[in-house]
């Protein structure tokens, strides 16, 4: 408990410090999350014809009081539940569409948060003129370019190429057409497995750097 509640000390103390930076890089990463996917898909593919809240929101109040429906099936049915969505028009059926769950926007928010603290640890300790150490290092090699593909679709759940319904896929393998369903699903569980690890080192490099911004003052 000594060691969390230090790292959580230098991580306050950073924050306080380089809180324009805090704000600055949590709100670009988190409108990169949201915004730079469906850019990409419509300048790769075409451009989105349409944006909305999902328009069933209203009812979520009632939903959650109903007794009606088990526990179980509002947990299990809370974290899929699309919040709004990016849609481009084909000819038949949507060319594409991006859409962001409860599950990603919590996921947007802590890397958001996680970044922005990250930056503000490297440069209040940067100012301070200590030593980075090999943890700094590593989350500064891999921190803004991290961020950047962490964006391109690592983890989001857009719909097929053709349409909704498929399993999530990453954003760049919706973005190029002819891709196979063998690919997409390899993609899908590669893309998983980067964002994981980044987000690992990343809260790795952040504990590492609120220690050493957190040890006691003489």
């Amino acid at each position: 408990m000594g060691a969390v509640a230090r790292v959580l000390r230098g991580i306050g103390r950073a924050v306080r410090a380089r809180l324009k930076v805090f704000v600055a890089v949590a709100v670009g990463v988190f409108l990169l999350d949201v915004f730079l996917p469906p850019l990409m898909l419509s300048l790769v593919r075409k451009p989105w014809d349409y944006f909305t809240f999902n328009p069933w929101l209203k009812r979520l109040p009632e939903y959650l009081a109903s007794a009606a429906v088990p526990l179980e099936k509002k947990l299990e049915f809370l974290p899929n539940l699309a919040l709004f969505w990016f849609t481009a028009d084909g000819p038949f059926v949507p060319e594409w569409g991006f859409a962001v769950t409860v599950s990603d926007l919590f996921r947007f928010v802590f890397m958001s948060l996680l970044f922005g603290a990250y930056f503000a640890l490297w440069f209040y300790r940067r100012q301070a003129g200590g030593p980075m150490g090999p943890g700094a290092r590593t989350g500064g090699q891999g921190g803004a370019f991290g961020a950047f593909v962490s964006t391109l679709g690592l983890s989001t759940g857009p719909c097929t190429v053709t349409g909704c319904g498929a399993p999530v896929m990453p954003v760049l393998g919706l973005a190029f057409a002819g891709l196979s369903s063998g690919t997409i699903a390899l993609l899908s569980e590669a893309s998983k497995v980067a964002t994981w690890i980044l987000l690992a080192v990343m809260t790795l490099a952040v504990a590492y750097l609120g220690w050493v911004v957190g040890q006691p003052r003489r």
